[in-house]
């Protein structure tokens, strides 16, 4: 007889499953529709845009974040560039006057508030139809804007998403981070083509300036700014694309405490802006993003959790038999080669499905890496993050539970 756990999870390990076919009927449906732009292009219009760059303590990030705006291709008279110190301590500031004589650069400093403040105060003092924010840990490809742009040719589209990359991974943390970032390309292009974006990261969205003008600045949102103003678009009804030839390159945490800090951050903002705006859970009203989106992460959330109790539960009972036995027999110190047999094969249905799920991870994977790259690479990379973060991930998935449970923020710094 089946018990009512092994039910539960045949059936999260199902939607798991669901949820990654059903991205890749989307891809196989729109794939001509993914263009990947390699030469310049020219827009019929050049209309004027506002980047924003908050910053605090960014003394070493700074000159490439700044430097990578002013080579954009795009006339320098319709980019406004804002730079706002939010009260750094180290010599961030002192470096921005050295950018403050380009003509469209405007440098300012303010009492530090966070990040969501910093960005305020350059909406304030932005004069463009639309406005982006760059991370100051992130530069951008000379071309991202002007492909971006070309989104807004829709008037329906009231936000666009670039595509974010690791740049230069140096260590195993970073080459797993840069799997992962490639298949969050895929990913999100495909949440862009069914309407259900739920994040539009800082380094490099472009908004209509009237998103802010009619649905109001950014919030703190539990240190998740760029998810809620997602989410608060979403719930209006406001159309986000992903743009997947707008590459923007980031630096990735290099240590496994950065790494779990940085997802103890975008797990709790996940779970407490979903809290926020529960009431659009399963309405129809508000599209895929509350009939798909959403439900998903919290499948993907619930599975990976699962997994991890139910490979922890293995161990231990494993180790209960082998304690049994010894009381029983003694220790056995021999060794003896096991005959190779299907027998000692494990081809229950459980093992079948999370095969079939990693094996469909690993195509969203190869797919995100040729929208990313031009081409389809198997990669050692994908190892590394199923390696990586197979052991690591339900920690910080834990940790975010815990977190909203008993209502602690974690830090951000």
């Amino acid at each position: 007889m089946i018990s009512s756990s092994m039910i539960f999870a045949y059936f999260i390990t199902f939607l798991a499953i669901y949820i990654q076919v059903f991205f890749l009927v989307t891809f196989l449906e729109r794939k001509r529709e993914i263009i990947r732009r390699e030469k310049e292009i020219e827009l019929k219009d050049y209309p004027v845009v506002t980047v924003i760059a908050p910053c605090w303590n960014e003394e070493k990030t700074l000159a490439k974040t700044a430097d990578s705006l002013l080579k954009l291709n795009y006339p320098r008279e319709k980019l406004q560039i804002i730079l706002v110190d939010d009260g750094s301590t180290d010599r961030t500031y002192e470096l921005m006057q050295e950018y403050a004589n380009y003509p469209n650069v405007e440098v300012y400093k303010k009492e530090n508030g966070g990040k969501h403040t910093a960005v305020n105060f350059g909406l304030e003092k932005a004069r463009g139809d639309f406005v982006g924010c760059l991370d100051t840990d992130s530069f951008v490809h000379p071309e991202a804007l002007k492909r971006i742009i070309t989104y807004f040719d829709n008037p329906e589209v009231m936000a666009v998403a670039p595509s974010i990359i690791i740049h230069e991974p140096k260590n195993l943390i970073q080459y797993a981070q840069k799997a992962e970032y490639e298949m969050a390309v895929y990913i999100k292009k495909m949440l862009g083509f069914l309407g259900a974006i739920h994040v539009t990261p800082g380094p490099f969205s472009i908004f209509r300036k009237e998103v802010f003008d009619k649905l109001g600045n950014y919030r703190q949102a539990h240190n998740t700014e760029d998810m809620e103003i997602a989410y608060r678009m979403q719930s209006n009804g406001y159309r986000i694309e992903q743009c997947n030839d707008a590459y923007v390159y980031t630096v990735a945490p290099g240590t496994i405490k950065g790494l779990f800090k940085q997802r103890l951050r975008w797990i709790y903002g996940f779970l407490n802006n979903t809290l926020d705006y529960k009431h659009v859970l399963f309405r129809p009203k508000y599209g895929n993003f509350a009939l798909f989106t959403i439900p998903a992460g919290i499948i993907s959330i619930s599975a990976a959790l699962y997994l991890f109790a139910g490979s922890i539960g293995n161990i231990f009972n494993r180790g209960m038999e082998k304690f049994t036995q010894a009381r029983a027999v003694g220790l056995d110190f021999g060794f003896n080669f096991p005959s190779l047999s299907w027998f000692y094969i494990d081809t229950g249905v459980s093992v079948i499905l999370i095969i079939i799920l990693f094996s469909l991870l690993i195509v969203s994977m190869i797919l995100g890496s040729r929208m990313a790259n031009g081409r389809v690479k198997l990669s050692v990379n994908i190892l590394y993050f199923i390696g990586i973060y197979s052991f690591i991930a339900p920690f910080w998935l834990i940790k975010a539970v815990y977190n909203t449970a008993i209502s602690k923020k974690p830090s951000w710094r």
